[in-house]
């Protein structure tokens, strides 16, 4: 089966000589072939796994779950929403023992063809298995088919999880759109991004948590790097007008409320109190920069005059705290000129302004 291209111009021809050597087995062996392709770069290592659709896209992207068990070496981790493996896989080799568990029988037996040195146990996650041990957990974020934010609503309910692991040493995998200032959470915070996208936050109870810090924003890459920031360094930054670029932080440092501590970091400062987008004299490394070329009060017909005079043709728009769509002004602008510029919009004070500006890649 691996052999075969399965592709849109030879699925059918594919399909057909997949049937007459595996008859009834074809339609699922299609789909294990299919499914390990589409997770080839989201879990390395898991050419021979079996999965489900669903199990596969709700798995933690291995270079998110290989960061996570950095912090649990050498500890005994009971994973108590372990589906088909993907965390297991990254705890083996890392933590002393490793343990699994899943209501759902399909993909704990698929867990065990992944993962075969991790000790199974088919439980509820609400029912504690286990004793002394780190327990990692990742409730389910669809209620009724759509993505929900309601801690309540999670499968199994994060509050029902954080009480049935009371005085544990707990990890919870989950949104990062959650409001954790209400949710009561007295440890650390952590949100992860992955090549720039935000994947997740997770809670690690107060003895996982380092000393002082609530909040954590980690950015990872595919390539193994990758950089963290904690609200225990310095957020003293000054107030001042513009510098010579504006920057965009990472997803992660504002979803984790660390904007501030990442200005004071690098010597940048922010270009109003209430938005993220900040400003200073320099990028830093790895990081996109807009250098701003002009600045100007915001209305629309202004910036179409402005972009016209700069030869501009195609706009890229950002906008913060400004009722702007970017989709529904760029047509509106009618550019026809020959050079490519970038739009920031962004309130600040009272007012709305445009910066007319050149990004750094």
């Amino acid at each position: 089966m691996d052999q075969l291209e399965l592709s849109t111009r030879t699925r059918l021809a594919d399909i057909g000589r997949a049937r007459t050597r595996f008859g009834d087995h074809m339609p699922a062996l299609v789909d294990t072939v299919l499914l390990r392709r589409k997770a080839a770069s989201k879990l390395p290592g898991s050419d021979q796994w079996l999965f489900t659709d669903d199990a596969m896209q709700q798995a933690t992207p291995g270079v998110v779950a290989a960061h996570r068990a950095q912090r649990l070496i050498g500890r005994d981790v009971h994973d108590v929403t372990c589906s088909i493996g993907a965390e297991l896989h990254a705890l083996t080799g890392v933590a002393h023992r490793v343990i699994g568990s899943d209501i759902d029988s399909v993909r704990l037996a698929m867990a065990q063809r992944n993962v075969p040195s991790a000790a199974l146990l088919r439980a509820d996650a609400l029912r504690p298995t286990t004793r002394d041990t780190v327990v990692l957990a990742d409730p389910a974020r669809r209620s009724g088919g759509r993505r929900t934010h309601d801690p309540a609503a999670l499968m199994p309910p994060l509050p029902d999880l954080i009480e049935a692991y009371s005085g544990r040493d707990l990890a919870v995998k989950c949104a990062p759109g959650l409001d954790f200032d209400n949710l009561g959470w007295d440890g650390e915070v952590e949100v992860v991004s992955l090549d720039g996208g935000v994947k997740e936050a997770c809670l690690w109870s107060t003895g996982l948590a380092e000393s002082g810090v609530t909040r954590r924003a980690s950015v990872l890459r595919s390539d193994g790097s990758g950089w963290a920031i904690t609200d225990a360094e310095d957020d003293v930054i000054p107030e001042q007008a513009p510098g010579e670029w504006i920057i965009d932080p990472d997803g992660a440092v504002v979803r984790a409320g660390l904007v501030r501590h990442y200005a004071a970091r690098h010597g940048l400062w922010q270009l109003d109190p209430r938005i993220a987008y900040l400003t200073g004299d320099s990028v830093p490394e790895g990081v996109r920069g807009f250098r701003i070329l002009e600045q100007i009060k915001y209305s629309e017909k202004l910036l179409k005059q402005t972009l016209s005079k700069r030869d501009c043709g195609v706009a890229e728009i950002l906008v913060r705290g400004v009722d702007v769509d970017p989709a529904v002004l760029r047509p509106r602008l009618k550019l026809k000129g020959s050079l490519a510029l970038s739009v920031v919009i962004v309130r600040i004070g009272r007012s709305a302004s445009a910066f007319i500006c050149e990004a750094s890649r």
